[in-house]
C-alpha cells in the first residue's frame, strides 16, 4: 500500500466555545485526518486540492491500497483505530459485511442522493459509480486481427495468456466484473459459470492490483484488462492513444461505491467534514468537473465527463443486489475452486 502525506488547512468561523468547533466552523479548528482509499492517484490528488480549497487547515494523510488490504487493516486496528474514513472499495453489494468496522452515520446530504443510491445499510454513503469496462490495447488488438466487443471474444485462443483481471477475493473492481457477468447472463446461471471457467482456461492472468488491469494493458503487457471506468479512463485523460474502453455488448452495469467513517475514528469531526464534502452537490460538482472520469450520485451535482461516454450511449443491464449480497461468499468459493482446477 502506498502512504503519503498531504498538508491542508481548515478555515472555519467561530461562534461559541461551548459548541464543538466543527459544528460551528471555528477558525482555530485544526485536526489531522487519515484517509484510507482504493481510488486512483488522479481521484485523490483532486480531492485533496478541492477539499483543501474549502478547508485549508487539516493535515491529511492518505493510505492507498486495495479494498481487501484496507478493510483487513481496519479490522486489525479496530481496538485502536489509526484511520478516520475510507473512500472507494466499499460496494453496495457488500451488505452488512463490515458493519462492525464503520460508524453507523450518514452524511447531511443523504436526502439529495438519487433514489437508486441511497445508503443500503446505514453506514455506507454511496458517493460514486464504478462501471465495468474492458481496457483494450488497440495496437495489439489490430496485430491479432481482432475487434473486441464483448465476453465471447475473451474465449478466443488468440487472447490466451493476454487477458488480465484482479483477484475478486480482494479487489472490488474484479468483484464488480463477476457481478456484471451474472447481470448479463443470469444469477448463478450455467452460462455465467461456463464463461468464467472459459476465461480462466484461456490462461487469464489474475493480478494482485486493480491498477494492473489498465496500466499493464497500456504498457503492452496484455491485450485486454478487465477494469473499471474511472481507472481506465484516466489513461485517456493522460493522453494515451493506444487504449479504448469497451463496454461489453452483452451489457454493462455499475457498482455504487461509498465513503464510510471508521468506527471510533481518532479525528471524527474532520472525517465528517470530508465525508459531507464528498456527498454534497458542491463537492461532487467540483470533483466531477476536475476529474471527467467519474459518475456521481448527488442528484444536484453538475459536471461533464469528457473521457467516458454518456449514460445513454451504454447498453445497461440490472444487477440483483440482494442476491449478490446473500451469495457473495458462495460465489467466491466456487470461483476459487475453478481457479485452482484451471491452473
Amino acid at each position: 500500500m502506498k502512504r503519503h502525506v498531504v498538508f491542508l488547512l481548515v478555515l472555519i468561523m467561530s461562534m461559541s466555545l461551548l459548541v464543538p468547533a466543527v459544528a460551528l466552523g471555528a477558525s482555530d479548528f485544526r485536526s489531522n485526518l487519515v484517509l484510507y482509499s482504493s481510488m486512483t492517484d488522479n481521484d485523490l490528488n483532486n480531492l485533496v486540492k478541492l477539499f483543501g480549497e474549502k478547508y485549508p487547515n487539516i493535515t491529511v494523510e492518505i493510505v492507498n491500497g486495495s479494498a481487501g488490504e484496507l478493510t483487513s487493516r481496519i479490522n486489525a486496528e479496530k481496538n485502536r483505530p489509526q484511520g478516520d474514513l475510507m473512500w472507494g472499495g466499499l460496494s453496495n453489494s457488500d451488505g452488512h459485511m463490515y458493519s462492525d468496522l464503520f460508524e453507523h452515520w450518514l452524511s447531511d446530504h443523504e436526502d439529495e442522493i438519487l433514489p437508486a443510491y441511497k445508503s443500503p445499510n446505514g453506514f455506507y454513503n454511496l458517493s460514486h459509480l464504478s462501471t465495468i469496462v474492458f481496457a483494450v490495447n488497440t495496437d495489439l488488438e489490430a496485430e491479432l486481427g481482432m475487434n473486441i466487443t464483448g465476453y465471447d471474444d475473451l474465449l478466443d485462443l488468440r487472447l490466451a495468456g493476454k487477458i488480465v483481471m484482479p483477484d475478486p477475493n480482494s479487489s472490488s473492481s474484479a468483484w464488480n466484473h463477476v457481478c456484471n457477468i451474472f447481470a448479463a447472463y443470469g444469477n448463478d446461471s450455467p452460462e455465467a459459470w461456463e464463461l468464467m471457467e472459459g476465461m480462466l482456461r484461456n490462461k487469464m492472468v489474475i493480478s494482485t492490483s486493480s491498477s494492473v488491469a489498465f496500466r499493464s494493458v497500456q504498457a503492452g503487457e496484455y491485450v485486454v484488462g478487465l477494469s473499471y471506468e474511472d481507472g481506465a479512463s484516466t489513461l485517456l485523460k493522460s493522453g494515451a492513444t493506444n487504449i479504448k474502453l469497451v463496454y461489453p455488448e452483452q451489457g454493462a452495469s455499475a457498482s455504487a461505491f461509498s465513503v464510510a467513517i471508521i468506527k471510533n475514528a481518532p479525528n471524527m469531526e474532520a472525517a465528517k467534514l470530508m465525508a459531507n464534502f464528498l456527498m454534497s452537490a458542491e463537492g461532487q460538482s467540483a470533483l466531477g468537473t476536475a476529474l471527467g472520469t467519474l459518475r456521481f450520485t448527488n442528484a444536484n451535482a453538475v459536471y461533464e465527463t469528457p473521457y467516458i461516454p454518456a449514460t445513454e450511449e451504454i447498453y445497461w443491464v440490472d444487477r440483483d443486489i440482494d442476491w449478490l449480497v446473500e451469495n457473495k461468499e458462495q460465489v467466491l468459493r466456487r470461483w476459487n475452486d475453478i481457479y485452482m482446477r484451471t491452473r
